[in-house]
């Protein structure tokens, strides 16, 4: 007989004397009239008898000490053989044996079974009694001589402690490739049976799958295979009945001896969750009551330990997917934080714009006035005099045009309703009109003023929008001669020979233009700012220089829109900048590698 699963064991606090009294609360239920712990010498490690009150025992009286004739089994050799017999074999048993106490001789129906410990073994034992009667002495010799004369040992103690052992590995792993393999292994060989397999079942499964396997080497491996419960009848029936099934013979490979067969359902809450089957290929073979038994016990602790194993992956997986789902939930509130800083952040800068932009709209707006009210109210001396004022009004609404231009061309950018017609451009076209425009602004600084193209035999012709180029160029080109006060302002072309789609249509290249001032540069940290939308470098730069900060922005949005890629480079305040850009050629031009050689030099 063996205990209940679920009675809870002592633990080692529990067991300690000092503890004796919580012990005994604990162990003081209904049914139970004797129990206590001892170790193998037999010495109690707790104590509880219902009548002890009655019979003015206390349990400190015993605890800790061997046993004596205080209370004890009477012929306390033939007990203290069974004990031990229990804590090596890891069986419990149930045997009735008198104990003595004043005189008096009471029978107990005693249940003994091992304390296992987390290394598979066990040095004490739990004792439960339900009293039976009172006997004289005389008879209480007479069944303790009996029991002497009792064959206690049995062939099958060897194979019991190797599946005690089985159940105690079911019940403390919590790992299911673990839980099945020691389960095959240890049926296996208590049971010498020639193969053992376990295949999980869930329900409205046609097929079970073998999971774990134990074999005799000569045996083919069947791990992995998958068994037809229509086929398999008797599968089917283990699982609808939850009873053991077993077949005198049935067909499992045509190269091996017909093996006797038993299948066994493993169950939780009357529920199949797997099949355990057992082959014996080397012998005919009638499985016996007793190994029924071992069979259904370990069936249901299998079962047990597989949905304790899936209710613990699956407790893993919800705990898996909640912190993922707490990872992205904490993802998207960092991301509304960001967004949030940035809505921020563009609203400060767009109020900065507005502030700088009505300061720039203002100021040509005002010379206009200025200059017009001077004619109307007759300040001119003369037409000459009149003229320059008129030209000064002029020049002041074009650079109002331009403003006003920027601010409606960064609206249809954002706004994403830029759209150009990109056409076949000549590059010294477009180099002469940027020469025309920006050199007499250069020369007004003193600074030097450079374009160099590359040598080639004939046009070079590039892809894009004339204007939007036009634009971009004299905005970079402005921009590099207002913040150089000395040295020069350099525009170098370059081809770029490599192949680039552009609006589904193969371009030979790419043609590179540069823009290199001397001017005061720009720091490290600051250059991320620079391709911003209402953006400035420095407020106090741009009250000092002009400008609405929206040149290099529109800039870089109208040479995307035409397939290519805008740079910036500086190494830090005061050590100028290059701004590059990239616009697709329209044809391959033949370069000039050398130049040629005169024929009366190959005659030398």
């Amino acid at each position: 007989m063996t205990l209940p699963s679920d009675l809870p064991l002592p633990t080692t606090e529990s067991m300690n004397p000092v503890n004796n009294r919580r012990f005994n609360g604990f162990l003081s239920i209904p049914g139970a009239d004797l129990v206590f712990t001892q170790d193998g010498a037999g010495q109690y490690l707790s104590f509880y008898w219902r009548e002890a009150e009655q019979h003015g025992l206390k349990p400190e009286q015993l605890v800790g000490k061997p046993l004596e004739e205080l209370f004890a089994p009477l012929a306390t050799a033939p007990y203290l053989e069974r004990l031990r017999k229990v804590l090596d074999s890891l069986i419990p048993v149930r045997l009735e044996y008198p104990f003595f106490f004043k005189n008096q001789y009471f029978v107990f129906d005693l249940t003994v079974s091992p304390i296992l410990m987390p290394h598979g073994t066990a040095t004490t034992a739990v004792v439960m009694g339900q009293f039976l009667r009172n006997v004289s002495r005389e008879t209480a010799v007479e069944l303790v001589n009996a029991l002497v004369h009792s064959n206690f040992s049995t062939h099958s103690d060897r194979h019991q402690k190797r599946l005690t052992q089985v159940v105690w590995n079911i019940r403390r792993s919590l790992d299911l490739e673990t839980i099945w393999q020691q389960t095959v292994d240890g049926l296996g060989e208590a049971l010498g049976v020639s193969r053992c397999l376990i295949c999980p079942y869930k329900p409205n499964d046609t097929q079970v799958k073998i999971v774990a396997e134990y074999r005799q080497s000569s045996l083919k491996s069947m791990l992995g295979m998958e068994l037809s419960l229509a086929e398999q009848a008797y599968l089917s029936e283990a699982l609808m009945t939850l009873k053991p099934i077993s077949l005198d013979s049935i067909e499992i490979d045509p190269d091996e001896p017909l093996p006797a067969v038993l299948a066994i359902a493993t169950t939780y809450t009357d529920e199949p969750n797997g099949l355990i089957i057992l082959h014996q290929l080397d012998r005919s073979r009638i499985w016996n009551e007793v190994e029924i038994d071992w069979l259904r016990e370990i069936a249901d602790q299998l079962g047990t330990g597989i949905a304790h194993a899936n209710l613990m992956e699956e407790t893993r997986s919800l705990a898996t997917e909640l912190q993922r789902v707490n990872d992205s939930l904490r993802q998207q509130h960092q991301e509304i934080v960001e967004a949030r800083q940035q809505a921020e952040a563009a609203s400060r800068l767009k109020s900065e714009f507005l502030a700088n932009t009505s300061h720039e709209l203002r100021t040509p707006l005002n010379g206009m006035l200025g200059f017009l009210k001077l004619i109307m109210d007759g300040m001119a001396d003369d037409p000459e005099e009149q003229n320059q004022f008129i030209q000064e009004a002029y020049r002041s609404a074009i650079h109002l045009l331009n403003i006003i231009n920027d601010i409606l061309d960064i609206a249809k950018i954002e706004a994403g309703k830029m759209q150009l017609d990109l056409n076949p451009i000549k590059l010294d076209d477009l180099l002469n009109d940027v020469e025309n425009f920006t050199r007499p602004q250069a020369q007004q600084k003193s600074l030097g003023f450079e374009i160099q193209t590359p040598a080639t035999r004939d046009e070079v012709i590039i892809y894009g929008n004339y204007q939007r180029l036009l634009q971009v160029m004299l905005n970079l080109v402005g921009n590099a001669i207002k913040f150089t006060h000395e040295g020069k302002i350099t525009i170098t072309a370059e081809i770029i020979p490599k192949k680039v789609q552009v609006q589904n249509e193969e371009k030979p290249g790419m043609l590179k233009i540069s823009v290199a001032d001397t001017g005061i540069g720009v720091s490290l940290e600051k250059q991320d700012k620079l391709f911003q939308s209402f953006s400035q470098v420095d407020g106090s730069r741009t009250r000092q220089y002009g400008g609405t900060g929206l040149g290099l922005a529109i800039s870089q949005k109208l040479v995307e829109a035409m397939s290519g890629v805008v740079n910036f480079y500086s190494m830090g305040e005061g050590l100028g900048s290059t701004v590059t850009f990239t616009v697709p050629l329209y044809q391959d031009p033949v370069m000039i590698t050398a130049p040629l050689t005169d024929s009366a030099d190959l005659l030398l």
